[in-house]
């Protein structure tokens, strides 16, 4: 099986936590807390598409092809990562809730959105630090 460079979920990873605890920190109606908010969002939506490409890596090995892979939807990739025992159900149904959460910039960008956002920031970096860890380790501890 191919090494996956998690590298850059990492990064990720961190300046999404760092955007948080920034935020935290801040007046909510100063310009940081605006800032940290924006970055927080955007930091979110790099996370959530960097752990389904390398998750879509992970599964490969499980298929025949590597064309019948690249026609996965995000879901069908965490679907088939259940499948194969790589995460269970509940983690399955919150990355559904993060990317129903990420489809959602496609129409609204406001501050409703934003404080979405920011209530399953936290779940989110766990989530993503599990995929790592998997990826890296070749093993998931579920936090059941």
């Amino acid at each position: 099986m191919e090494n996956i460079n998690t590298e850059y979920l990492n990064r990720c990873i961190e300046t999404l936590e760092k955007s948080l605890v920034h935020l935290k920190k801040s007046e909510s109606d100063s310009i940081e807390y605006e800032m940290f908010r924006n970055s927080l969002v955007k930091g979110f939506e790099i996370t959530l598409e960097q752990s389904g490409k390398l998750l879509k890596k992970k599964i490969t090995p499980y298929f025949s092809s590597k064309k019948a892979v690249d026609q996965l939807t995000f879901k069908d990739i965490f679907r088939h990562a259940n499948k194969h025992g790589l995460l269970d159900g509940e983690a399955i149904q919150r990355w559904f809730a993060y990317r129903e959460n990420r489809n959602s910039t496609v129409h609204d960008y406001g501050e409703a959105f934003a404080e979405e956002t920011l209530k399953l920031a936290e779940t989110l970096i766990q989530d993503a630090k599990e995929i790592k860890d998997m990826i890296d380790d070749d093993t998931f501890i579920s936090r059941t």
